[in-house]
């Protein structure tokens, strides 16, 4: 299939339970799965390199949960993980790198102010991913229910100017949704020159090879997964 672009499988946690959402919405709730640990034990033994954490409390609350987070990378172990959701800080950020994260996903604290960008880059280095999570345009913030004040572009280019090294796009009227992905935001993303990890709306292979066509280097997967329609030797590249 595709040798160098990496499938990322999502675990998505609300309470001690991985969850799906659709768009995001709280209420919404498509799939449970009540054993997270397992999930990601089974993620990392069909060849994960990556699996993708997000704490949907953390992301609404700004409250860490290092703790769970630390279990589950024993879990995933040797693939790696994403942590994402409920960092306001670079304090939060480097908690979770403690507790077994190897990158970290930032979203509202990354902008919530002109230099809020550098202090996470310059502290957190390769570590760092930003959260371009699109709504109509403008970036949402505080687990997607507020919509910040930036442009996708604007918000970008802050990155890109701050020293940030990769970002992760999400189109969230497409989360959960198996509607496809958002390509002509994803070229908009990708085509600014920074590595990009995808999100939103994947449903087939097809899908993950229209993403990898559109220029990200990864694409985050959870639902189509979870409901087969992706296979799991699709994370070791088969």
């Amino acid at each position: 299939m595709l040798t160098d672009f990496q499938i990322i499988p999502a675990v998505d946690l609300l309470g001690d339970e991985a969850v799906r959402l659709e768009q995001g919405d709280f209420d919404r709730v498509t799939l449970r799965e009540r054993d997270p640990e397992a999930l990601v034990a089974r993620f990392a033994a069909a060849g994960a390199r990556l699996v993708h954490v997000v704490d949907l409390d953390g992301a609404r609350s700004g409250r860490l949960r290092p703790a769970l987070l630390e279990r589950l990378a024993a879990a995933a172990a040797p693939a790696a993980v994403q942590a994402s959701g409920g960092i306001r800080s670079v304090g939060d950020a480097q908690a979770l790198l403690a507790a077994g994260a190897s990158r970290v996903v930032v979203g509202t604290a990354a902008f919530a102010g002109e230099d809020a960008p550098r202090r996470f880059a310059e502290a957190l280095g390769d570590a760092l991913v930003v959260a371009v999570d699109a709504r109509r345009g403008r970036i949402a913030v505080r687990g997607w229910e507020d919509a910040g004040g930036l442009s996708v572009e604007e918000a970008i280019e802050r990155c890109a100017a701050a020293g940030v090294r990769r970002l992760h796009c999400t189109a969230i009227e497409r989360d959960g949704t198996l509607e496809g992905p958002d390509l002509e935001l994803l070229r908009r993303v990708a085509a600014r020159g920074l590595p990009v990890v995808a999100a939103g709306g994947i449903s087939s292979l097809e899908d993950v090879e229209a993403v990898a066509a559109a220029g990200c280097e990864a694409v985050v997967v959870g639902r189509a997964l979870l409901e087969g329609r992706i296979p799991l030797s699709a994370l070791a590249g088969a």
